[in-house]
């Protein structure tokens, strides 16, 4: 959708997505007018128009607890948490410590997240981070923006958003899955195969990816031999996985969450499991399943990374939660929070709506930080600024997701624990 880049800018740009992929590790626009929402104020006019925030920005963590992907909770509650307590260790927010609310976004199975965004509106928060599942987000986004409160997710990667009308509420610090799915269907032929199979989620996440890996595979030249949805909340997947033997895939790309753990047994059953043929997995189930009696040696799989990780995040992180194990979208949840910190500070203000017309202005086109002290006080000193942060250039685009990301390339060894062996960079021109 088009969204305004200042506050009451009275025009945007809608830009036209093109994605260039360049290997690491070894490995034109459209200009479109909108009315201007100030009506007929200036721009210096609103600039100087009163807070409608109380003077205290609230966050509301609508993150994983339980469910499929509890497992990318404790990295990204950290995240929340080691980003509030620097930005508060500096100062804070307009003067004022930020206040953060945690609540369980779950996995939509059951659907909790409705009520539990509800229970953070109680609190009066201006902005949610979250939920991690896409499918979870798209659920809530319009209860959320529709109150006029930021929506940022930091894991969100459906390619759905991007053109999603979200009232330009909605933002994310993960990149859309046209990239995910180029580097994956790119990825499945540069190995070789040419027969591929792809089984997905039927939600909107898994739709989205499934459909620009099929794309990618058949621009490439690749056949893909079926591409199967099934339910999010199947018992089990017979009909699904007998439907894909029969074709013979040479390769299979699995795009699911815990579910993982029942479809490998019944696709080792029908000789197609990861000692039979290829099999590639994508970041929602990308997991360590080293408690799991089956072997997937050899399995690779996708998931967004940092851009210029950081050896020593991880270690701050720990010292938030000493008990994760996994890191996945640590670094991009704090920097949803810092963003959003910058952007009430960049406003002046700490309601939804003047956060929401900053985000995109502090992640580019300014001089670049990394700190959110040495951010605030550029901000402070009248500079615009383009936050750098522990997941690399956070750049957004019009529709509020990142210009650019990195996908790394794992594989699986012996113990089912993986290992990045590759990073893919991608560029939204």
């Amino acid at each position: 959708m088009i969204r305004p880049t200042r506050a009451w800018r009275a025009a945007a740009v809608l830009a036209t997505a093109s994605l260039v992929l360049t290997a690491c590790g070894g490995g034109g626009d459209e200009t479109d007018t909108a009315d201007d929402p100030a009506g007929s104020e200036s721009t210096s006019e609103s600039a100087e128009a009163e807070p409608t925030g109380d003077g205290v920005l609230r966050i509301g963590s609508l993150l994983p607890q339980t469910g499929d992907l509890a497992f990318l909770g404790p990295p990204e509650f950290a995240g929340v948490d080691l980003a509030i307590q620097e930005i508060n260790a500096a100062g804070g927010v307009l003067g004022a410590d930020v206040e953060e609310f945690d609540a369980d976004s779950g996995d939509g199975t059951p659907d909790i997240a409705g009520a539990e965004v509800d229970g953070l509106f109680n609190k009066n928060v201006d902005a949610i981070i979250g939920a991690a599942a896409s499918g979870v987000s798209v659920s809530v986004i319009d209860k959320i923006t529709g109150n006029g409160t930021v929506h940022f997710s930091p894991a969100n990667t459906a390619a759905g958003f991007d053109t999603y009308d979200d009232n330009g509420l909605y933002f994310r610090t993960a990149p859309s899955d046209r990239l995910q799915g180029q580097v994956l269907g790119n990825l499945a032929v540069e190995d070789g195969h040419q027969n591929v199979a792809v089984m997905a989620r039927q939600d909107f996440y898994g739709e989205g990816l499934a459909d620009q890996v099929e794309a990618t595979l058949e621009e490439r030249g690749a056949t893909v031999t079926d591409k199967v949805l099934y339910a999010a909340d199947a018992q089990n997947f017979t009909a699904e996985v007998n439907q894909i033997a029969a074709n013979q895939p040479d390769a299979l790309v699995l795009i699911a969450f815990e579910e993982t753990t029942k479809i490998i047994p019944q696709l080792i059953a029908k000789g197609i499991g990861p000692q039979d043929i290829q099999l590639y997995f994508v970041d929602g189930n990308l997991a360590d399943y080293s408690d799991e009696n089956f072997d997937l040696a050899g399995v690779k799989g996708t998931i967004p990374v940092s851009g210029n990780p950081d050896p020593e995040f991880n270690d701050k992180l720990l010292e938030i939660d000493p008990k994760i194990k996994d890191f996945t979208y640590g670094p991009q949840s704090y920097d949803a929070t810092m963003i959003i910190a910058l952007a009430a500070i960049a406003a002046g203000d700490d309601s939804g709506e003047a956060i929401g017309a900053e985000i995109i202005n502090v992640t580019k086109d300014g001089t670049q930080c990394s700190t959110f002290e040495e951010c605030a006080q550029l901000l402070e000193d009248g500079e615009d600024i383009d936050y750098e942060g522990a997941s690399g250039p956070t750049d957004m685009n019009d529709t509020g997701s990142p210009a650019s990301g990195t996908i790394g390339i794992n594989e699986y060894s012996k113990g089912n624990t993986y290992k990045e062996t590759d990073t893919v960079s991608g560029v939204v021109n």
